[in-house]
């Protein structure tokens, strides 16, 4: 049951005495203000320091301005009010500039009266004794040290008493628990900026139209309650889409707050600039030099980065460090270790800064040069066993590196550096699932005309090989024949080299097995000539086996996968592994042992998906289906195919339009419609397209819900001492060769 929205009732007769010349009177029960508005969201957040005021007698939320802090603590202190049996009392700190006047602010909070010439400390320390309270303090970053100070003595004297405060750091005392607020949630963001918005434009609903612009809003303004009620109240004028459009100015368009409001949560600018001035000088100049970052960062970036004579490197963690306690930067731990970023309203007030100081082109420079050096590693640490940890890191740079593309396309003079940043970071487009970004940078700096051959043939072969994978053979060949040809000319046998192999990658794809293989091996050749060896030369031999399997040799597609994944294991290599473990699946299925061919491709399937190679999921999840069908459960198979339809748009043409590529998938459709009729088999694929890539990953992996699959099958060597698995009886499986279109079965 929701409480009242007025938090604070009239003080009754509970209330503890107090003495007065009078005689005793009832004392009030706090001086919690009434609330205007109706509180959204953060059930989650109210219910956590619920409990961490039942384990801590001080409690502090820090977070950066407009986030909610105060709403947050006096809501929070009206639903634990009957908690406390002298009341729930707010200091509001903001005002008060003299820390000599802090004691008298607690005192005029709590209403006390004292005429003596005592201390106001001691009138504190003497009423919070005898009394079981809540004190909300709300404000106090200015005054930090002197309050930390007046609240640890309270604390000591004060047995009964618990402190909930909101500021922009934490007090930094022992027993403190501090709760770093983090902005709303997309979802709770957009109630907020819904009821706002109503309340000055009573006509204002969610709808279809409505609903896509206003959460884009709220994304743009980070989830901060402050700008986004701000953001609301422009709707007096604007459309939700004209406010949008404005957004780059934010720091103008949102002003003229509630007058209701503390001075400082009037306009963001405000805010956000009270966090600037409570900042030391060389915590200002670092706000300001973060501001290149996009997304998330790390300390050995900003060292590098951000350091100079005003900023010596090995300071740099210490005013880091002070950032972080103002919540101006917030710590993130991911996969790829401790990471920092900004919101993004937080960094564009400190770009504002940057811009006046006349630095910006300098820093952002060197963001590019930093982001440059770090593409160029994980190209060359691709090939290792931190695979994994290159993807990771790569993903999680990914915004600084779209910056770094952008600054380098700035200049004429520097677009070679942005198309070799979109070359070295082939592995990241196709081997981690970003084709289509890929092929928008690629396209986008290839547009630019420069003097640097090398980095201009990278782009292209990358470009060929991106569009080979997306289906699209008039994009590649373009591509692949300007590289080989401009390479030949200027010398370049490294992108001859990779020019021939994408070409034959696309012979590949598009049915031509005999000029597939020749090519191939001529790029194979050039590769050994070089000493090249890496995750590409990899992948050619495992494009020689596939195009050597699908015209029916598979003893030797075999032998080459073999080796492959012996060399795979040497490297601790892992995607190209991926795409040898398919072939091996494929030739093995041909051979009649199904069994086996699942759980290479188990292996597979669970390499690719945790790359986010949807290239690979998709192929392995087609040859899977098969196996499936093959197996007896025909049911299983259409919605593998299903599923697999959904994912392919998100990849390109299907199958690549290869009779070849799309021969398992026949001959899956024919069995499984042959077993279940044309309605059963339809309404099979239209489970499928409902499933989502993880959600049939899993069930790929783990096996159907509601049971585990098995059967037994022929090639008991797989598996010594198998034995047919519990279950319902399978049909005798099919022949996965009886259709036309693919290898015979040897």
């Amino acid at each position: 049951m929701r409480r009242s929205q007025r938090p604070s009732p009239p003080p009754d007769d509970s209330g503890s005495p107090s003495a007065g010349q009078d005689g005793p009177v009832r004392t009030p029960r706090g001086n919690l203000p009434a609330e205007l508005n109706r509180f959204v969201g953060r059930e989650d957040e109210l219910a956590e320091l619920a409990r961490l005021l039942e384990e801590s007698r001080l409690v502090t939320v820090v977070g950066v301005g407009g986030v909610g802090k105060t709403r947050l603590v006096t809501r929070a202190a009206a639903l634990l009010e009957k908690r406390y049996c002298d009341g729930v009392w707010l200091v509001e700190l903001s005002a008060v500039h003299d820390a000599g006047l802090l004691e008298h602010a607690l005192v005029d909070a709590l209403g006390l009266t004292d005429h003596t010439t005592r201390p106001p400390r001691a009138a504190l320390v003497e009423h919070c004794a005898r009394h079981r309270l809540l004190l909300v303090i709300d404000g106090f970053e200015h005054l930090v040290d002197a309050c930390a100070e007046l609240v640890r003595d309270l604390l000591r004297r004060a047995p009964r008493l618990r402190v909930l405060a909101a500021g922009r750091l934490p007090l930094e005392l022992d027993g403190e628990a501090t709760y770093p607020l983090a902005t709303m949630t997309d979802n709770d963001a957009l109630r907020l900026f819904a009821e706002r918005a109503a309340a000055v434009r009573p006509d204002f609903r969610l709808t279809d139209r409505t609903r896509g612009p206003a959460g884009e809003l709220c994304r743009r303004l980070d989830g901060i309650p402050l700008a986004l009620e701000l953001a609301a109240g422009r709707l007096r004028a604007l459309s939700t889409e004209q406010v949008l459009q404005r957004l780059d100015d934010r720091f103008r368009l949102l002003t003229g707050g509630s007058r209701s409001a503390l001075a400082r949560h009037q306009t963001l600018r405000t805010a956000i600039g009270w966090s600037h001035e409570l900042c030391a000088p060389e915590q200002r100049l670092l706000w300001a030099r973060l501001s290149v970052f996009a997304g998330q960062f790390d300390l050995e970036a900003v060292e590098y980065i951000c350091s100079g004579p005003e900023l010596p490197a090995d300071s740099l963690l210490d005013v880091l460090s002070g950032l972080l306690a103002q919540s101006v930067v917030l710590r993130e731990d991911s996969a790829v270790g401790t990471r920092y970023r900004m919101l993004d309203t937080v960094r564009e007030y400190g770009a504002e800064w940057l811009t006046a100081t006349g630095d910006t082109d300098r820093l952002r420079r060197r963001h590019r040069d930093w982001f440059l050096g770090l593409a160029t590693w994980c190209e060359l640490d691709w090939f290792s066993p931190r695979q994994a940890e290159v993807a990771a890191r790569v993903e999680s740079e990914l915004p600084n590196l779209r910056r770094a593309m952008e600054c380098s396309l700035e200049s004429p003079e520097e677009a070679h550096l942005a198309q070799y940043l979109a070359g070295t970071l082939w592995f990241l487009w196709v081997g981690c699932g970003r084709l289509s970004e890929g092929r928008h940078w690629l396209d986008h700096v290839l547009e630019e005309e420069t003097a640097h051959d090398t980095s201009r043939l990278k782009a292209l072969w990358v470009l060929g090989y991106v569009a080979v994978l997306q289906g699209d053979p008039v994009g590649a060949i373009s591509a692949l024949t300007e590289c080989r040809d401009e390479a030949e000319r200027a010398g370049d046998a490294t992108a001859a080299a990779y020019a021939v192999h994408r070409t034959g990658c696309l012979a590949l794809v598009t049915d031509d097995m005999e000029r597939a293989q020749d090519l191939l091996h001529d790029a194979l050749g050039r590769y050994r000539e070089l000493g090249e060896l890496n995750s590409n030369v990899l992948m050619a031999q495992v494009e020689l086996a596939m195009a050597i399997g699908f015209r029916g040799d598979l003893d030797r597609a075999v032998v080459i996968c073999e080796e492959v994944r012996d060399i795979c294991e040497d490297h601790g290599e892992r995607w190209a592994l991926s795409y040898a473990l398919y072939v091996l699946a494929f030739a093995t299925l041909q051979r009649g042992r199904p069994q086996r061919a699942r759980e290479l491709l188990g292996e597979s399937l669970a390499i690719t998906h945790a790359f986010h190679d949807l290239l690979g999921t998709v192929l392995a999840l087609e040859l899977l289906a098969l196996v499936t069908v093959v197996e007896g459960d025909a049911d299983e198979a259409a919605l593998l195919q299903g599923a697999a339809d959904r994912i392919w748009p998100s990849v390109g043409l299907p199958l690549f339009g290869s009779a070849h590529y799309g021969a398992p998938r026949a001959r899956c459709a024919e069995l499984a419609r042959h077993e279940l009729g044309e309605a059963r088999y339809a309404a099979g694929l239209r489970a499928g397209r409902e499933l989502g890539a993880d959600a049939v990953v899993a069930r790929a992996l783990t096996g159907r819900p509601g049971g585990r699959r098995g059967g037994a099958e022929g090639g008991a060597e797989d598996r010594p001492g198998s034995v047919p698995a519990p279950g319902r009886t399978r049909k005798p499986a099919a022949s996965p060769t009886s259709g036309r279109g693919g290898p015979e079965r040897r």
